[in-house]
């Protein structure tokens, strides 16, 4: 109910509020960090699929046939990525927010008239896949991201004309937050209900995951080393601060994208969790969060590969070296297509099946255990952007730090003329020509130039 404005308003408001060089900055690192953590999942998800080999022993395909529900139409590589850039630029904004583009085939039937050498016409029927474009339900969260961030600097151009309108984006955006509040309250409810729902829905869970059970473990697995160890130790790295404390901290956002299995869904929690027990600021949660919410898919990308191999292994056909390079980055690829909904990533599975020459019907096996998988899924996929929003609050006080010092020191100089330094005064305490300065006297410089 409430992810088309606060997405909006968010990034409009985060977008107006940053400069256009710090913006592109920002973008810039948040797109590497979504990218490389990405196509670590991917790695990872091949890597287990190989070790574990959760194909050998599997059901046959029939198994998913009962509690799987349709088999997603395949799509060339091409017509899907095709479809993505449409969907950066949307046709119509209103249409947008509830409608999105997609690539669907017609058989058409083609009669040719052939003669032989004996003079004799012969009619030939062929069927020929000719690709139709058409919208689909489905909110265009890719498109509506764009618009609304390129209007955010548009806003900021317009300088004191534009306050208004920023001000009046900011304020939906604080109402939306007090809405997730009051959300905050039922959803411990909401999240046991929905996760229930889906377990008295399977007809016989016992054999489902008798016959299952490698490749869910396989994913599962995955999940948990990139969540809880690849990930942590990034963060680690770069900020030097405890990451499971950073991980209690969005614990709530975390279980209601188990609950919800939906990283749209939980991206107004996510956005009230690293803001209040995370200290990430604002215009830097608002900005980023939105964005991952729709390109960064670590989990979507993760289970995809497992998949990928999982049905080859199924059918005995084993994957050179090329076939599991490109799964690795038909995977990454096709990840930041994929929708924030459930079971938006196996939409896109058929893809990669495509490009490797895969069957897809054996996608109906996934579809069978899709509900547990995406689950945690999503829940690596929100995780991987509350990191990438704390990774970039560090960087910012950093970069914001050192410019500001540079701009103090600029300032005194000026003030104090080209020969004169802080501290080279007659009998001044802070600086000896003979000997390094004392800790005590620069700490209080230090703290007087501040204030």
């Amino acid at each position: 109910m409430i992810i088309l404005p606060l997405v909006v308003c968010s990034l409009v408001s985060g977008a107006a509020s940053l400069d256009p060089a710090a913006l592109g900055r920002l973008g810039g690192w948040a797109m590497l960090f979504f990218l490389l953590t990405t196509l670590l999942a991917s790695a990872l998800g091949v890597s287990l699929a190989f070790i574990i080999r959760p194909g050998q022993g599997a059901a046959p395909p029939s198994l998913g046939g009962e509690g799987g529900g349709a088999v997603p139409e395949a799509k060339e590589v091409a017509d899907s990525f095709l479809d993505l850039i449409r969907n950066i630029f949307p046709s119509n904004l209103v249409s947008a927010a509830f409608r999105s583009y997609a690539t669907h085939y017609k058989l058409v039937v083609i009669r040719k008239n052939v003669t032989d050498e004996l003079g004799v016409f012969n009619e030939t029927i062929t069927e020929e896949k000719v690709p139709l474009g058409d919208e689909v339900e489905g909110m265009n969260i890719l498109g509506l991201v764009v618009f609304a961030i390129v209007f955010g600097i548009a806003l900021r151009k317009l300088g004191p004309e534009g306050e208004n309108l920023i001000k009046f984006f900011n304020s939906f955006n604080e109402a939306t937050m007090v809405l997730v509040a009051w959300i905050m309250w039922y959803a411990p409810l909401g999240i046991m209900f929905l996760v229930a729902g889906k377990i008295v829905e399977m007809e016989d869970v016992v054999v489902l995951f008798t016959s299952l059970g490698k490749y869910i473990c396989c994913c599962i697995l995955g999940h948990f080393i990139h969540g809880f160890m690849l990930l942590p130790v990034i963060y680690f790295i770069f900020t030097r601060k405890n990451p499971y404390r950073f991980l209690w901290g969005i614990f709530t956002a975390l279980a209601t994208a188990f609950g919800t299995s939906s990283s749209s869904a939980t991206l107004p929690l996510m956005m009230k969790c690293v803001e209040e027990n995370n200290g990430v600021s604002k215009h830097i949660s608002r900005f980023i969060l939105p964005i991952g919410a729709t390109v960064n898919m670590d989990g979507a990308a993760l289970f995809q590969c497992v998949a990928a191999v999982f049905i080859a292994q199924l059918n005995n056909i084993p994957l050179n070296f090329i076939q599991v390079i490109t799964i690795l980055v038909t995977a990454t690829a096709s990840s930041v297509g994929a929708a924030g909904i459930p079971a938006g990533g196996v939409l896109t599975l058929a893809i990669i099946l495509e490009a490797v020459g895969l069957p897809t019907n054996d996608i109906s096996l996934i579809l069978a255990v899709d509900w547990l998988v995406d689950r945690t899924c999503t829940v690596l996929n929100v995780e991987g952007d509350a990191f990438g929003a704390g990774l970039l609050q560090v960087y910012t006080e950093r970069t914001m730090g050192k410019a500001e010092a540079e701009e103090l020191v600029e300032i005194k100089t000026e003030d104090l003329g080209p020969s004169k330094v802080p501290g080279e005064e007659e009998g001044s305490p802070l600086i000896k020509r003979d000997g390094p300065v004392p800790l005590a006297a620069a700490g209080s410089c230090e703290k007087e130039s501040v204030m």
